[in-house]
């Protein structure tokens, strides 16, 4: 059984930081890449950064780029988001997805975690 569990999430004043963390279990983690999607209140669910299951390749959405960084601890079947200079345009539901092509694509998901930025 697959299961994503997403900590980390909590009230933040702007410009400040957070790392918000992904522990998946029931999954050869190694082989999965791995992503941070967000949902903010009436707003669809956008990726917010990814990284590959094979050599690190990572991909930031533009809002993320240069202020977030995502990365993976295989050994601790771990994946991070460290978040600096958050906005108030950050606050979202942050979900960790969990990606595999095995006869076509399979995506796992976690249950989110809240961020908040406001004074």
């Amino acid at each position: 059984q697959v299961q994503l569990v997403e900590s980390g999430g909590r009230l933040v004043q702007p410009g400040g930081s957070l790392r918000l963390s992904c522990l998946a279990s029931g999954v050869t983690f190694s082989s999965y890449a791995m992503g941070w999607y967000r949902q903010a209140p009436g707003k669809e669910r956008e990726i917010v950064a990814r990284i590959t299951a094979v050599g690190g390749g990572t991909y930031y959405s533009d809002s993320a780029k240069g202020r977030f960084t995502i990365s993976r601890d295989n050994a601790k079947n771990t994946v991070y988001l460290q978040m600096n200079g958050l906005k108030p345009g950050d606050t979202a539901v942050y979900y960790c997805n969990a990606q595999i092509y095995d006869n076509g694509w399979l995506n796992y998901w976690g249950q989110g975690t809240q961020v908040t930025v406001s004074l």
